[in-house]
C-alpha cells in the first residue's frame, strides 16, 4: 500500500480511538477538528478551481480523490464488513442535525459508513466540495450512532 494511504489509515485509526472533546475546536494547524460527539478530518485535497473550472480538470481531480476513497473503503471493508451508503440530503433539512452530519450534508450527497465494533460510533468516508471554485476534499468523519437519528 502506498505511504499516502497508510498515512490516511493512520489518521482514520486515530479518529476512531480518540475520545470526543467537550467543546468544538481545531487543535493547532491540523487537518482535523472535533467537538462533542464528532471528529472530522481532511485526508486529502485537490487543487482549487478558481483559475480553471474546465470539465476535464474538475473530473480528473474528483476522480483522483474517489480512487483514494475506494482504496481506503476496501481496507475498512476488510476490517468491518461492507459499508452502508447514507444519503446526506435528509440531514440538510433537519432542524437539529448534529455534527459531523451538519457539515457533511453541506459538501457531499452521500457517505460510505461503517458502524464501529463498540456500537456507539460510526466512521464515514466521502468526497465533498463546498463550492464549485473550491477544492474537492476526501473526508473522514466519526460520529455517535445517535446522531444518525
Amino acid at each position: 500500500m502506498p505511504p499516502q494511504h497508510e498515512q490516511q489509515l493512520s489518521v482514520i485509526d486515530g479518529l476512531t480511538a480518540r475520545p470526543f472533546p467537550d467543546e468544538q475546536g481545531r487543535p493547532g494547524a491540523s487537518g482535523w477538528w472535533s467537538g462533542p460527539g464528532f471528529h472530522l478530518a481532511v485526508l486529502r485535497e485537490s487543487q482549487d478551481f478558481w483559475e480553471d473550472r474546465s470539465t476535464d480538470v474538475v473530473e480528473a481531480a474528483e476522480g483522483d480523490l474517489e480512487a483514494d476513497c475506494a482504496v481506503l473503503s476496501a481496507v475498512l471493508t476488510e476490517r468491518w464488513g461492507a459499508p452502508e451508503t447514507v444519503d446526506l440530503w435528509p440531514y440538510l433539512d433537519a432542524d437539529r442535525t448534529r455534527e459531523p452530519l451538519g457539515f457533511l450534508c453541506g459538501v457531499a450527497a452521500d457517505m460510505r459508513m461503517w458502524r464501529l465494533p463498540d456500537g456507539r460510533r460510526w466512521l464515514a468516508l466521502t468526497v465533498g466540495q463546498a463550492d464549485p471554485e473550491w477544492q474537492f476534499q476526501l473526508l473522514a468523519a466519526v460520529g455517535e450512532t445517535s446522531a444518525l437519528g
